[in-house]
């Protein structure tokens, strides 16, 4: 079972705010939207482009090269020219402070 990493304390991830990390080799982006945090693998899955530098709008962000779109929630692939989903992690609050795991090959 793959352990919980710390991302930042909750103060350090305000609304609006995006955190990136690595989670055991895998680029991970941590997001607050409306003080409920969300973790997606930072990485188009039409090219491999990291979402994190794009915008988001409500529980969607959008590749910052070519504006295809994914859902926070579920990593659905909303848009052309992605297809496939990208992965989604488990986050928790505890202590005072926001942690996400990578539980796909638990």
């Amino acid at each position: 079972m793959s352990a919980w990493t710390d991302v930042a304390a909750v103060a350090e991830l305000p609304p609006g705010g995006c955190q990136r990390l690595d989670v055991d080799g895998v680029a991970v982006a941590v997001f607050n939207v409306e003080g409920r945090y969300y973790a997606i693998e930072d990485v188009c899955s039409h090219e491999a482009e990291t979402l994190s530098g794009g915008p988001v709008y409500g529980l969607e962000i959008t590749c910052p090269r070519h504006e295809a779109r994914f859902s926070l929630v579920t990593g659905e692939a909303l848009s052309p020219p992605a297809y496939e989903p990208i992965a989604v992690f488990p986050v928790r609050v505890e202590a005072g402070r926001v942690q996400v795991r990578d539980d796909r090959f638990d």
